[in-house]
């Protein structure tokens, strides 16, 4: 019988780790990673698992000595965290294992500072090697022949979780995308052929949320309509079950805009009450998304800007990513990005600049171009050089895009203009269904309005730029002389909350904080 640690790293400061704005959230971590407790779940009973996510609470190095397996999992962003812990495992003589996206595509990145390593998924082969491992003959490296059957996937352990410290929960439908684009490292880890659970494994993960105490949740999938048909099916069963608890859940989730061309599919995210989805643009360059094989964002049915408004108008509002620094971008880019942003209404962009990911077809042909930025960290930002600008142009003008969205007149237009120039409805299905149910709309309309009245307050606490401080006042009283709706309030919080994190972020990049970059 093992006793098992299993140690998600902390993150360094991220657009969306939402390191500045945790303690207006009055939480510790944006959300929990998926894979620290699926890996409890299919860990067999006989064995004891600890979890330790270091954005919740520190490292018990002690512990980890007494342990007889230190897994560690991490992504492209955690992988010097990574190096540091496993150097100080090392030191203590554990046994050390490692996963995640990180070492799937960079095997050899930690040389012998790990005994075990873990390639790609691990349901088949985590228990695999527990098994090997307690008869004295286990590997060195584990990669499954076949990618998961997700009919199989058991509910993750989340009571092994602090789950009162996260801002949001996490859950998975599905893995894969079907689509091509050649700076993405999806395809690579979990494949072109999307893989979906059941409706009842879904309905149990929800339940199981709902039991940690946690109500909201992200949909970690990196394309949720990945199969069109299959997910339709899914969020059927998913809104029937909403129906019959009376709604208790709020979704966010990723997919690719060509949700807009489906208004069945549209409806039914709105109708599981999914308020917001991440979309990748990334960028109004048409020739940079054919370059890319970005092909999706060009099909017929509209420009990508109609699309966007066609997602706004059903309620769900859009964040997306962009991306800076495609081979056929010059310095007209920045403009178009800030012209394209304010157009779309989208006040959450992640902007980034290109960045090739080991194993990815953009990796290869960089690297056969002599493109590639080989130190790590790169001194710009980026490991691409980047063909029509100076890699010096580029990083400054994603500070000056990442700067100039956050501004705060231009941040908050943009929320005016979607929340109260076009008026879009979140979580309409579920507040026309409690409208049946009275009492049970008076305590979440009280919920909302208790949330926002919390964050509002830790703001004016703890926001030292008094002119920050006045432009929050007013953008929200502002919004209550447009409109009286609780579950707005609560979003033009959050949205304070963010925008803060975002403007902290900025400042220290601008001085001499280290470039900050999104994959």
């Amino acid at each position: 019988m093992a006793h098992i640690v299993i140690i998600n790293p902390r993150f360094e400061t991220s657009y969306w780790g939402m390191e500045h704005a945790l303690p207006l959230f009055d939480v510790k971590a944006n959300l929990p990673v998926a894979c620290l407790p699926l890996l409890a779940a299919l860990t067999p009973a006989e064995h004891t698992v600890t979890l330790v996510d270091e954005n919740i609470e520190p490292i018990d190095y002690g512990l980890c000595e007494k342990a007889d397996i230190v897994a560690l999992t991490g992504m492209i962003v955690q992988r010097f965290r990574m190096t540091e812990i496993l150097t100080e495992l090392k030191r203590r003589n554990c046994f050390t294992v490692v996963g995640g996206p990180w070492v799937t595509v960079k095997e050899e990145y930690f040389g012998n500072l790990v005994d075990v390593s873990f390639i790609g998924e691990a349901e088949e082969t985590w228990p695999k090697f527990l098994a090997e491992w307690q008869e004295g003959r286990h590997a060195r490296r584990y990669e499954q022949s076949d990618r998961t059957d997700m009919s199989t996937v058991p509910v993750p352990r989340f009571d092994l979780l602090k789950m009162d410290d996260y801002a949001v929960g996490s859950i998975q439908f599905s893995r894969g995308c079907p689509f091509t684009c050649d700076f993405c490292d999806i395809i690579v880890v979990f494949g072109r052929k999307p893989r979906i659970k059941t409706s009842v494994q879904i309905i149990a993960e929800m339940e199981a949320l709902l039991a940690s105490g946690m109500d909201t949740a992200f949909i970690v999938d990196d394309n949720l309509i990945g199969n069109k048909k299959a997910i339709k099916e899914v969020l059927r069963d998913v809104v029937a079950w909403q129906e019959r608890h009376h709604y208790p859940m709020t979704f966010l989730t990723e997919a690719s805009i060509d949700l807009a061309d489906d208004a069945e599919l549209m409806q039914l995210m709105v109708d599981a009450n999914i308020r917001t989805v991440f979309i990748g643009i990334e960028t109004p360059n048409e020739e940079a998304l054919r370059e890319t094989k970005k092909l999706q964002n060009l099909r017929k049915g509209g420009t990508m800007l109609d699309k966007i408004h066609a997602i706004q108008k059903t309620g769900m509002e859009v964040w997306c990513g962009m991306i800076l620094g495609f081979d056929s971008d010059d310095a007209t880019i920045f403009d178009a990005q800030r012209v394209f942003i304010r157009d779309a209404r989208i006040v959450n962009a992640m902007i980034g600049m290109l960045a090739a990911i080991p194993k990815t077809p953009l990796y290869t042909r960089l690297a056969k171009e002599g493109r590639l930025d080989h130190d790590d960290p790169p001194a710009y930002g980026t490991n691409v050089i980047p063909l029509n600008l100076s890699r010096e142009t580029l990083r400054d003008g994603y500070l000056s895009v990442l700067g100039d969205l956050h501004q705060p007149a231009a941040y908050f237009d943009r929320l005016d203009a979607l929340y109260i120039d076009a008026r879009i409805e979140p979580e309409s299905t579920r507040l026309r269904h409690l409208r049946r149910h009275p009492l049970r709309l008076i305590a979440l309309n009280a919920t909302w309005a208790f949330e926002a009245v919390g964050i509002f307050v830790r703001l004016m606490r703890r926001v030292k730029e008094a002119d920050l401080r006045a432009v929050y006042r007013a953008r929200l009283f502002n919004l209550l002389r447009h409109r009286r709706s609780p579950v707005v309030l609560q979003i033009y919080a959050i949205k304070c909350a963010m925008h803060y994190h975002a403007h902290i972020m900025v400042q220290q990049m601008r001085t001499g904080g280290g470039i900050v970059n999104s994959f």
